[in-house]
């Protein structure tokens, strides 16, 4: 081997201890700390408009919510996180509702739900415009109005000479059933569900309107604050959360597969861009909620266990040579090398 390239392989083997040495123990840390400090020095004289251009953004953006969204691990852990969510998290009785929820959130979320008269407006229109719900609602007040008069008829029959004559009557209804298939007041039967759901919804505009249902909900929520999380469980068969979670997994993967999702994508990144585009990329930390010594945490969180495993067999070793070599044999080191 010449001289010069003896020269070579001596400093490489040199800096590959020295960047070992970089990367353990103690060490370590100190490196973390003064490179995190050098990148953000960098960061913050970068604009994040001049480092990343829109459209980059937004295919970036796009990607990963195909190749994240659409991941096989997600789609395996969907269901078993519910399930184990019912099994393990949602039997807690340690804490109660109350204490993991917030009272006064809910209670402007409801506010502000039971608030939306134009949205219930809009709700209650298009559901006149469906002849399904139309006959529901039908069924809903004729249920109504048969239990009020069996009610009634229960203390009707009471008084003597009334159940014969109630027979009577029945024995009409009946007869007028039989005569309304195919006939005119068939035709009044279908108007009379569009009556019927155009009452109900009155009712139910006059009730969100007019009566405490803010209160009631409320008074509904205290009545669960405080009870152990478990108490939840009263509500939802393991099996039927499972099936829920999966359902809603499937309505966003399939969503995120729309043209429309990519638009509103594409929006999402516009609005980012056009409040922080101005933004350096170190100032753009503090509104993530980070700080330099939180990257820095992380990285010794995790860091050490990786590059001590790969120290372990070699590997990491192996990677630092292998970077360095084509630089130490080039011919301008061993040049400079023959030099000296």
């Amino acid at each position: 081997m010449s001289a010069p390239r003896e020269i070579a392989e001596r400093l490489l083997d040199a800096q590959v201890d020295f960047l070992l040495a970089e990367v353990t123990g103690d060490r370590f840390a100190e490196v973390v700390a003064r490179d995190t400090q050098a990148v953000l020095a960098v960061a913050d004289t970068l604009v994040l408009r001049d480092m990343v251009e829109i459209e980059q953004a937004k295919d970036s953006v796009r990607t990963v919510v195909d190749l994240i969204g659409g991941s096989p691990v997600l789609a395996d852990l969907v269901g078993v996180l519910a399930d184990s969510v019912y099994d393990h998290i949602a039997t807690n009785h340690d804490y109660t509702l109350g204490e993991v929820v917030d009272r006064e959130p809910v209670e402007a979320l409801l506010e502000k739900i039971f608030g939306m008269h134009q949205a219930q407006e809009r709700i209650l229109d298009r559901l006149t415009e469906s002849p399904l719900v139309a006959a529901v609602a039908s069924k809903f007040v004729d249920k109504l109005i048969n239990d009020f008069v069996q009610a009634n008829r229960e203390r009707a029959e009471k008084i003597p000479g009334v159940s014969s004559l109630m027979s009577l009557g029945q024995s009409a209804a009946n007869r007028a059933r039989k005569a309304a298939d195919n006939s005119f007041v068939g035709d009044l039967a279908g108007k009379g569900a569009l009556f019927a759901l155009k009452r109900t919804n009155n009712a139910i505009r006059e009730m969100l309107r007019d009566a405490p249902v803010h209160d009631a909900a409320m008074e509904f929520w205290d009545l669960h604050a405080d009870e152990p999380v478990s108490g939840l469980r009263e509500y939802l068969s393991r099996k039927d959360l499972n099936e829920l979670v999966l359902h809603c997994y499937e309505i966003a993967v399939t969503t995120r597969e729309k043209e429309y999702f990519g638009l509103l994508v594409d929006e999402c990144v516009e609005v980012f861009f056009t409040k922080y585009g101005d933004y350096t990329l170190a100032a753009m930390l503090p509104e993530l909620g980070l700080i330099g010594d939180d990257i820095a945490k992380e990285i010794l969180r995790y860091g050490p266990a990786v590059i001590e495993g790969a120290k372990k067999n070699g590997v990491l070793a192996w990677l630092i040579r292998e970077r360095l070599a084509p630089f130490y044999t080039s011919d301008a080191v061993l040049g400079i090398l023959a030099d000296e």
